[in-house]
């Protein structure tokens, strides 16, 4: 009877998505997501952000240059900050200053992207998860996780990364990064460490909406371009996914990040000093003195920057979730 019975009723196996991983399933509970604990993404998202910043802040430092002094500028590091092609302002700095100056400010970042990119990704897989649903492919669900995440990592990141911006300067007469900061307090109050903040909140929300959104939909196309081969080149499609998704918000955000520079780096090395930080005020600035293509200095380093650091951010993020993931496994086994 149950020969029969099973072959008038053949079970068929249900297809899996193509990064189902069924021992992630047998440790999830309630309090986790895709197999992970709140404390796995913060540390996954330290790491990437670590990684990614370090690897790239050469470049990031090419676009400070080329962004903050307008074409009409004067001052002490108006001749190398000129709004001139990428290959003109890397060989002024690497003539006049040397390979080590595009390091400058790099200790500062060291301490603010880990921590900002432990609470970028943790809130963004908290309200990824709960924006969903049932649709995990939701783009909707997605941009606005992405934006709750920036909100949130801006306030940790955005004091480290105005006196990151202020060493990186030309003739920049701070020290290091204790001496910034101690200058800063004393002759410019505490809330000149904000007052970029929401400049890069509205920059980095549509930034972010685009970049989850665009990286979602790439690393769902290019898996289902190659299903078969998606578990095997899982690194290459995060990295390409990453990739597009990064320069793709970072030319459609350049004048908001324009505006941010010239806020956190106003007063210092030149760079005009605004009575307020109303982005209106410095985009009506920069298009008198520039015209409205001012708004747009430095937009091939910006993409320089993150198409290859959304690369390596996402896919040394993935990287440590599967690693995660693999010990979450080993762990729920041994108990069990």
């Amino acid at each position: 009877m149950a020969t029969e019975a099973s072959q008038a009723h053949p079970f068929r196996a249900i297809p899996k998505p193509t990064d189902f991983h069924p021992e992630i399933s047998a440790v999830s509970s309630p309090t986790t997501h895709d197999g992970l604990e709140f404390w796995q993404f913060m540390i996954a998202g330290s790491i990437a952000g670590s990684v990614e910043h370090t690897a790239m802040f050469p470049v990031d430092t090419l676009k400070t240059r080329m962004q903050a002094l307008s074409g009409s500028g004067s001052g002490p590091g108006s001749l190398t900050v000129r709004p001139v092609g990428v290959r003109q302002a890397l060989n002024s700095i690497l003539k006049l200053e040397g390979p080590s100056v595009l390091y400058r400010g790099i200790g500062a970042m060291g301490l603010g992207a880990g921590p900002a990119h432990a609470v970028y990704f943790s809130v963004y897989e908290y309200f990824k998860d709960s924006f969903s649903g049932e649709n995990p492919n939701n783009p909707a669900a997605h941009a606005a996780a992405g934006v709750f995440a920036t909100v949130a990592s801006d306030a940790v990141i955005t004091p480290m990364d105005m006196v990151k911006q202020r060493l990186q300067l030309k003739c920049s007469p701070y020290k290091g990064l204790g001496d910034c900061v101690r200058r800063v307090l004393a002759e410019e109050g505490f809330g000149a460490f904000y007052a970029s903040y929401r400049t890069t909140v509205v920059m980095n929300a549509p930034f972010t909406a685009v970049h989850f959104a665009a990286y979602e939909a790439a690393k769902r196309g290019l898996t289902e371009f190659s299903p078969q081969s998606a578990s095997d080149e899982r690194l290459l499609v995060h990295a390409t996914a990453g990739a597009v998704a990064g320069g793709l918000a970072a030319a459609v955000t350049t004048p908001l990040d324009v505006v941010k520079t010239q806020l956190q780096c106003q007063g210092v090395c030149g760079c005009d000093r605004y009575s307020n930080s109303s982005i209106g005020d410095v985009i009506k600035s920069v298009v008198i003195k520039d015209g409205h293509h001012g708004l747009m200095r430095g937009w091939i380093p910006r993409m320089l920057f993150h198409a290859p650091a959304a690369a390596i951010c996402w896919s040394t993020y993935e990287a440590a979730k599967l690693f995660f993931q693999r010990l979450n496994n080993t762990n729920h086994t041994m108990i069990t």
